[in-house]
């Protein structure tokens, strides 16, 4: 699958640098991947696109759902224009800063069903006036203002003479006086206005505009290897509106409160996919696995209770494991080191990117796993993709002796992606439903059966301790039984694969650069982590 559609650069949302929300969901007898480009000013609009890949499907409806206001306060339905046989497209109004999402309503021969998408709708940007219609519009202005005074000044004097009469000099001072006076009054309003407009400015750029939560980061010595602590900085939450967050309402996105990723810089050859515990309401710890010194980049993703996901970044320097035995405290906690990235066998020491990225060895071959069997990329289309493509990033699994290894759910699902780009701009955890969190979408599905106007929090103490006993208790379960029941709590999905080997995830690359790969798979109870890079070029036409 190759499909072509435009794609951004964003940080917000539950990734850095790659804009937008990618769905692929079965609904119904229905299958169809979404694509939704949310826009980078609120109140702005967002293009929906919808590949209807199974099903037969007559006509596709959408209408954005805040969280706060729920279904009772969502607008009516849009209808999306059939564009070809599959595929429609069409233009949703977000008016609303935070946590949202799209409902779809699908209807043909084969029933009418729903699909609500998660969007995180924020401002990203700030817009600026091309020079030239800067310029075109002070002249029209000026000439206004000109005319307007000239006009004052006229019905000050002109406008009370009598048809035909010639005016008298009292009447011409009139209107110099008449015009004076217009001049102030404008130049007052004008004076206003713009003190108006760059208070509005301010105000957008200092409580509508976009920032991440900060966090600081640290490693230091501890029983059982290193500990890594991410402490949430609340500094400013009582003066300043946008930087506030529910952080006493995080929920768990499979199983766990948070997904933290660190990967060596700059050679992106040390990578760990951690699940710190959380010890206050501030501050989650994990212990480093046997990782080699240097610079780490950060990648925590959590998600709120409203539905609203982000992912935190820092950058942490790591000392060197010390010799004490590695203790997780997390059982679910992988790593790996690979090869560095772009750097063929024999150019150790020569650090270079060139367009023969290799997988670890060959280009779009396979790749090793910890225990021994392989993992191929199945369907690349050649040594460089293309930015803005959707494609269908399949991977498969065989043991050493070339037959399919089967998988197992890990976290509750077939598998799990991360891809970074080489100079940490571009960043994204996939899962074979897309580029969302299962989480948001379950809070904004349970948001729509509420009928209430307004979502009353509950008590921030109890839910905390709510949400980490019930976390606690997933820790202790059997493999097989913390998969059942985290499936279970998951929004309806298809996932699975025609082979039990086989995982899939989609994705367009946002930008042209250098990617590495890591996908992570469940095998005979042990998480397997195979690495791939991929160069990609901006598209030809």
């Amino acid at each position: 699958m190759l499909l072509l559609f435009v794609a951004g650069s964003i940080n917000a949302d539950a990734h850095v640098g790659s804009s937008g929300v990618i769905v692929q969901r079965k609904a119904g007898t229905y299958q169809v991947l979404v694509s939704i480009q949310p826009p980078d000013v609120v109140p702005g609009t967002a293009t929906v696109t919808v590949f209807v890949e199974q099903g037969r499907v007559n006509r596709i409806k959408a209408r954005p759902i805040y969280f706060d206001s729920g279904d009772k306060g969502a607008p009516t339905y849009d209808e999306l224009t059939r564009l070809d046989a599959n595929r429609y497209e069409g233009d949703v109004w977000l008016m609303e800063s935070g946590s949202s999402s799209v409902e779809l309503a699908i209807a043909g021969p084969d029933g009418p069903v729903k699909v609500v998408v998660p969007v995180m709708a924020v401002a990203t940007a700030v817009r600026t006036m091309p020079q030239g219609t800067g310029i075109g519009l002070a002249l029209m202005g000026l000439l206004l203002i000109v005319m307007l005074i000239t006009i004052i000044g006229a019905s000050n004097a002109d406008g009370i003479a009598a048809p035909g009469q010639t005016p008298p000099p009292t009447l011409k001072r009139r209107r110099v006086v008449g015009m004076g006076v217009g001049a102030v009054v404008l130049a007052l309003l004008l004076t206003g206005w713009r003190s108006w407009w760059t208070s509005s400015a301010e105000s957008y750029k200092n409580e509508q505009l976009y920032r991440p939560l900060p966090i600081k980061a640290s490693v230091v010595p501890a029983a059982g290897g290193q500990q890594l602590t991410i402490r949430l900085d609340t500094t400013g939450f009582g003066t300043n509106w946008q930087k506030r967050r529910q952080i006493s309402f995080v929920i768990p996105d499979h199983g766990k409160l948070m997904h933290t990723f660190v990967v060596r810089t700059p050679g992106l050859d040390a990578f760990a996919h951690l699940h710190p515990n959380r010890s206050d309401t501030l501050t989650y710890n994990a212990t480093l696995p046997p990782l080699p010194a240097g610079t780490y980049l950060l990648f925590s993703d959590i998600v709120y209770r409203s539905g609203y996901a982000e992912t935190l970044t820092d950058t942490i320097q790591v000392p060197g494991q010390p010799s004490s035995a590695y203790l997780p405290l997390d059982t679910d906690d992988s790593w790996l080191v690979a090869t560095p990235m772009g750097v063929k066998a024999g150019a150790e020491n020569g650090p270079h990117l060139d367009n023969d990225m290799v997988v670890c060895g060959k280009p779009g071959a396979s790749t090793k796993l910890a225990d021994g069997s392989s993992m191929l990329w199945m369907d690349k289309p050649g040594a460089v993709l293309e930015s803005g493509k959707l494609y269908n990033l399949k991977f498969a699994v065989a043991d050493a002796a070339g037959k399919a290894a089967p998988l197992e759910p890990y976290l509750g699902m077939g598998g799990h992606a991360v891809i970074l780009r080489s100079d940490g701009s571009v960043y994204i955890h996939l899962h074979p439903v897309g580029t969302y969190s299962m989480a948001a979408e379950g809070s904004l599905t349970g948001r729509l059966a509420d009928t209430a106007r307004t979502f009353q929090y509950p008590d921030a103490q109890r839910f905390r301790d709510s949400i980490d006993r019930y976390v606690s208790r997933l820790k202790t379960l059997p493999e097989g039984e913390k998969n059942k029941l985290l499936m279970a709590a998951m929004p309806p999905m298809n996932h699975t694969m025609a082979v039990n080997n086989m995982v899939e995830f989609p994705y367009a690359f946002p930008r042209a650069g250098h990617y590495r790969i890591w996908v992570q798979v469940k095998r005979n109870g042990q998480v397997l982590t195979g690495v791939f890079d991929t160069q990609v070029n901006d598209p030809l036409l």
